[in-house]
Parts: structure tokens; sequence; C-alpha cells
């Protein structure tokens, strides 16, 4: 009985590599990335969360008071 030969490892993909802002694991930062400058689905949509419950904000001035609605 032989053992399996496990399969070559892919080429490494060329280009720039930044850690995920998610994970912090090295991801290529190319054009062809469709999840850049994240790893993955996974931690595109852990971003995105963090967004939508308002855990990251972006700041700016408070509103001035005939900025203000009645």
């Amino acid at each position: 009985m032989t053992t399996p030969k496990p399969a070559p490892n892919p080429p490494a993909a060329s280009g720039p590599t930044v850690p995920c802002p998610t994970c912090r694991r090295p991801t290529v930062f190319r054009r062809d990335n469709p999840f850049r400058p994240f790893c993955g689905e996974r931690c595109k949509q852990i971003d995105m969360g963090a967004w939508a419950a308002e855990d990251y904000r972006v700041e700016a001035p408070p509103p001035k008071a005939e900025d203000v609605p009645d």
C-alpha cells in the first residue's frame, strides 16, 4: 500500500502583502482580490457588522443649532 503524496503548494500570489484589518493575517493587496484589504469574505462581513452596530464612528463636530430640526 502506498501513501498518497500531498498536493503541491499553489504558486504564491504576487503583489504587496498587507495585514488583514480584522484578523491580521497577511493578504495580497491586488485589484483582483475582491475582498481587499481583507483576507476573505468572513473578515469583510465582520468589519461590515461592526460598522452596522456603530462600533466604529467617524468624528465630526457637533451640529449647529440652526441645523437641528425642530
